[in-house]
């Protein structure tokens, strides 16, 4: 149902270097892109993950409510890919660990604030 999901930045260049290094831990790398935005991918039929300078040329900005979620296909994998994204500037907004009895996941917000989920549900 959905064909991408799309995150802003500010600076493009420092926003690919942070998700070329945290979309690692999940196999993800750039697939297509052009001067203002970045796609990230596992594969073809993968769900692309987009960094972009908006279209109007304002500031990005993030929303209120507003979330990205990454699935993983491990817990150590939830856990690789959220001090891979601390170390990378990230802010911490919730350390691994269960919420619900199957659902394990950490949250983070990268360099321009747009909060991310990675998880491991079942």
């Amino acid at each position: 149902m959905i064909g991408y999901a799309m995150v802003g930045t500010n600076d493009l260049e420092k926003a690919k270097s942070f998700y070329d290094s945290v979309l690692a831990e999940l196999g993800a790398k750039r697939t297509w892109g052009m001067d203002r935005l970045q796609a990230y991918a596992t594969g073809e039929d993968d769900t692309p993950l987009v960094v972009c300078r908006p279209h109007d040329g304002k500031a990005a900005s993030f929303g209120n409510g507003t979330m990205i979620a990454l699935r993983a296909p491990s817990r150590d994998i939830v856990e690789k890919v959220y001090k891979k994204a601390l170390a990378s500037g990230a802010k911490d907004e919730g350390k691994p660990g269960l919420r619900g009895e199957t659902f394990y996941g950490a949250y983070f917000r990268d360099l321009d604030g747009n909060k991310l989920c990675v998880y491991k549900s079942g």
